[in-house]
């Protein structure tokens, strides 16, 4: 199944109540159906985006809803919430369409501002024929609709040597502490029965780094997602107890599934190993404890992940980061580990959501360039590890910091026997900048993540 993604601007002018003057007002919008747009009938988007009024806001809008019924309803209805000033906004308003004015019509949007359900000002918008027509056109996207939660099923087929991983990592809002949920299968190559096991951490800004293991115990072959020891990870929901860990959470899906490796080596599992996200971003509610600390949990922004394949790479990083206003960055640097292979420098996977595009287009644009020319670079180490790479007209720079003192090291076994320890942190700092070519290197993006970057470093 298909869906429709499109970006739009307006711009116009906005008077809040009391207001002596008429403000500028730019709404920079992203709407998402999750089916194909027909204009004979009412469509329902979910609007994500920017609103900037000129002295009073520049915030992201999360939660706004599009109406599109142009011939059925004979309009089209914005609705979106966002802070200004500390104020909670609401906007409302629609284009009502004629075939008389049918331009007019279809590019003029009165709008009326609410503050508590009480009107606190008014104002109108309009679509810029001239600049932002060809940006609009150009814009309409129809992908495939990834059903989240069909990816949370398990894929293990029986075949010995593979291991099979469900992973949370997420940050608290309240008082920045990371959280990370690792669920995991393993099969063992000697055809032994499969077991269950994982662990849970909490990576306080302050204070030392916490963590339980659960299982290993029999797997059971469950229809949906994971289960063992007291311990649950199906789609939208997260429960379990490990040691004086506690935790009770529901995950709410906040965008499109990522798929960090290419598409067809999820479905066809040809590759070593593969990732991917069910849900690029998602935020979280529920109780977390562990000890005498509780985190009650609101819209906390994380992810989850899943991880199909023969074991763990000779060396490896990842790196997580919510980057804000809807965008992420999912990286998955690593050195094979099959004989002829732990030579040759790392491959990269790096997917940036920004906006309403994924870049690089394909995933497989990073790990192999153009015929094994312009491949990203990655550069191992800690405390700091880097990620580099240019396509024809972007590049981009990743340093990322993963402090001792936020740094949990963890020792398992592969589906061979063979020992693997990961470094993992989620509280690291990052930093990325992305640039474009115009006739010189220019800065377009940057984002500094400060204790709210989810990253690893690894190795067997």
């Amino acid at each position: 199944m298909r869906g429709t993604v499109f970006t739009e601007t307006m711009l116009g002018t906005v008077r809040l109540d009391g207001d002596t003057r008429d403000r500028r007002i730019r709404l920079d919008l992203r709407a998402e159906t999750d089916e194909v747009l027909r204009p004979r009938r009412t469509t329902r988007a979910r609007l994500t985006g920017r609103v900037r009024i000129a002295g009073l806001a520049d915030a992201p809008c999360e939660d706004g809803e599009l109406e599109i019924s142009p011939v059925a309803r004979r309009r089209i209805r914005y609705r979106l919430t966002f802070t200004a000033d500390g104020r909670t906004l609401s906007l409302d308003g629609w284009k009502s369409v004629t075939a008389r004015r049918p331009v007019a019509s279809m590019t003029v949007l009165p709008v009326t501002l609410y503050e508590d359900g009480t009107r606190a000002g008014e104002g109108v918008l309009r679509f810029p024929l001239t600049t932002a027509l060809a940006p609009f056109l150009l814009s309409f996207r129809f992908p495939r609709r990834e059903d989240p939660a069909g990816h949370f099923a398990p894929r293990w087929d029986g075949t010995p040597g593979r291991t099979e991983v469900w992973y949370t990592t997420l940050t608290d809002p309240a008082t920045g502490t990371g959280v990370w949920l690792h669920h995991e299968v393993t099969a063992p190559a000697d055809g032994s029965e499969p077991f269950a096991h994982g662990w849970v951490a909490a990576f306080p800004r302050r204070g030392e780094v916490r963590h339980a293991r659960f299982g290993p115990v029999p797997w059971t072959r469950p229809a949906d997602g994971f289960e063992g020891d007291a311990v649950t990870a199906v789609a939208g929901r997260l429960v379990g107890r490990a040691a004086d860990f506690r935790w009770e959470i529901s995950e709410r899906p906040r965008g499109e599934s990522l798929f960090t490796f290419p598409r067809w080596s999820w479905r066809r599992p040809l590759l070593p190993a593969a990732q991917m996200l069910p849900a690029a971003r998602a935020t979280y509610d529920g109780v977390f404890s562990y000890g005498r600390d509780t985190l009650t949990l609101r819209d906390a922004p994380g992810a989850s992940a899943r991880i199909y394949g023969h074991g763990n790479a000779h060396r490896w990083t990842w790196l997580h980061a919510d980057l804000g206003g809807g965008d992420v960055l999912e990286i998955v640097a690593a050195v094979s580990n099959r004989p002829g292979l732990r030579r040759l420098p790392p491959l990269v996977f790096l997917r940036l959501r920004a906006g309403n595009r994924t870049w690089p287009r394909r995933a497989e644009r990073s790990a192999i360039g153009w015929l094994g020319l312009g491949r990203f670079r990655a550069a191992f180490g800690l405390p700091r590890w880097t990620v580099t790479g240019r396509t024809a007209l972007r590049r981009i720079r990743v340093e990322v910091d993963q402090p001792a003192e936020r740094t949990l090291t963890l020792e398992y076994r592969d589906p061979d026997g063979a020992r693997a320890v990961c470094r993992n942190s989620e509280s690291a700092d990052a930093r990325v900048v992305l640039e474009r070519w115009w006739g010189r290197w220019r800065p377009e993006r940057s984002w500094v993540l400060d204790g709210t970057a989810h990253a690893e470093a690894g190795e067997r």
